[in-house]
């Protein structure tokens, strides 16, 4: 049986973190039913923090630029916020998975912004990727009728807190990606996000006039599930983007919406439309035309 190298294993961990992170959008709603948007929430992150305490350790501050853990931080625990707080405020579970997709706009937000603000190089044809995924989302969020900029927009006046926070999570991590990979200098403080977005969660908590929690056998399998996956899902990562095929990594991850939408159906037991895949598919191509663009560039 042929040994493994160390980049292919690394290259595993960094596959094995996409698959945890598609995992995470239906489990963060399903969590959020038992015990509420915040407060199931706060219980995820928490539980992901210390998963990442145990397995990384504890984060010596001195060892991070001043400027990636302010800055970072603040980025970082935006977006976390945004995200668990879109699905678990949505008013349904497909409302949820709608909100879900909309946060896989921030690859092409980061290669916008990339050529925006940091001089990357790219064909012409990056707009033809960032549009395609744009009309994806609109071709979810019109249902099943097909495109339809007047039912797109009654979905959005149902609920607009949920698709607000969700689209302003994508470009927050868009600008997340930009401005760590400049003032990180290699380093990773996610233990420390991840704990200050659980810090901050619970800080909202008593102020979100949520009822009491409900533990339930199923809400607590999902609770630990989306917390260990979470946590699991950048450990890993971790440990492909410093000793794997970023290649590959990069051009699967792009796939992750549709994984998504598979985990998140199966979790919500949600039958998704074949307006849904096309819409998804459409957001997944625009993703990989937008890299290819850049790549090329």
């Amino acid at each position: 049986m042929p040994v493994l190298s160390v980049s292919h294993k690394a290259t595993l961990f960094g596959l094995l973190a996409l698959v945890l992170w598609s995992s995470v959008v239906g489990l963060i709603r399903s969590v959020s039913e038992g015990l509420g948007p915040v407060g199931g929430a706060a219980m995820i992150y928490s539980v992901g923090a210390l998963f990442l305490l145990v397995v990384m350790g504890i984060p010596k501050l001195r060892n991070f630029p001043r400027s990636y853990l302010i800055i970072g931080s603040l980025l970082f625990v935006a977006y976390e916020i945004c995200l668990s707080l879109s699905l678990g405020y949505a008013s349904n579970r497909m409302q949820a998975i709608e909100v879900g997709m909309i946060n896989y706009l921030w690859p092409c937000f980061t290669v916008l912004m990339a050529i925006l603000f940091n001089g990357q190089k790219a064909k012409w044809w990056v707009i033809l990727g960032l549009l395609l995924s744009l009309f994806g989302i609109g071709w979810i969020m019109s249902g099943d009728g097909g495109w339809s900029p007047a039912q797109m927009l009654a979905n959005v006046r149902s609920n607009p807190l949920s698709y607000a926070l969700a689209f302003s999570g994508a470009v927050i991590w868009a600008v997340y990606c930009n401005v760590t990979k400049k003032i990180a200098q290699g380093k990773n403080a996610v233990v420390l996000f991840i704990t200050l977005t659980a810090l901050a969660l619970w800080l909202k908590y008593p102020f979100s006039h949520e009822s009491a929690m409900h533990f339930t056998w199923p809400v607590t399998v999902a609770l630990l599930s989306a917390g260990i996956a979470m946590g699991a899902g950048y450990a890993a990562w971790n440990v492909g983007i410093l000793h794997g095929n970023m290649t590959l990594l990069a051009t699967v991850s792009y796939f992750t919406p549709v994984l998504s939408a598979v985990f998140a159906a199966i979790v919500l037991s949600t039958s998704l439309t074949v307006n849904f895949w096309q819409g998804v598919a459409m957001v997944t191509a625009g993703s990989l035309i937008c890299w290819r663009a850049m790549r090329t560039g």
